[in-house]
């Protein structure tokens, strides 16, 4: 359920973000999901610490 609400999310803000043109969806899914997936990667790791 997650999934969708964020790409209906990204949709959104691209079509405020620069309001004469599109900023597609894909990019700002991943300005917000990159972080996101680092940020998970770096909590396992110092888990299995």
């Amino acid at each position: 359920m997650l999934a969708p609400c964020l790409l209906l999310a990204a949709d959104i803000a691209g079509r405020l973000i620069a309001r004469p043109v599109e900023v597609q969806a894909g990019i700002l899914v991943a300005f917000i999901g990159g972080p996101f997936f680092i940020a998970l990667v770096r909590r396992r790791r110092l888990a299995e610490l």
